[in-house]
């Protein structure tokens, strides 16, 4: 016979342990690529809905911009879409805010005030980076 039998090896020396490495390093990156921002970003869109208060503006769900006339309770505000129309939407279903308005007790001329953060000032990153008027 010119071609001998092939035999199946025997079980390596691989035990347990080394069977777990390569399971444990894919949950480490799911956990790091996808599993960790996702957590960021929902903690980001909770404190965002959090914070709405009335004259802001914002974008529904829907991509309807408007302006929150009125926070109705914990889960729905009212927004006018236009000149007299106002409707009401679900919290959660808020998208973004576009702009803030400044809270009730803040001053304009406070450092970080509005002062700061009209278009051709000095605030924000690039304000940080090269000092305030």
């Amino acid at each position: 016979m010119l071609i001998s039998p092939a035999y199946a090896q025997g079980a390596g020396g691989a035990d347990g342990f080394t069977t777990l490495i390569p399971l444990v390093l894919i949950f480490a990156v799911f956990y790091f690529l996808l599993i960790r921002p996702q957590q960021k970003k929902a903690k980001q869109h909770r404190e965002m809905l959090a914070s709405v208060r009335r004259g802001d503006k914002v974008v529904t769900g829907g991509g309807i911009i408007g302006t929150v006339t009125k926070v109705v309770n914990d889960n729905e505000i009212a927004v006018e879409i236009a000149e007299g129309i106002k409707v009401r939407v679900q919290r959660g279903m808020l998208a973004a805010v576009l702009s803030k308005t400044e809270p009730v007790g803040g001053t304009a001329g406070a450092p970080g005030g509005q002062d700061d953060q009209k278009p051709g000032g000095v605030g924000g990153l690039l304000g940080g980076l090269f000092g305030k008027k």
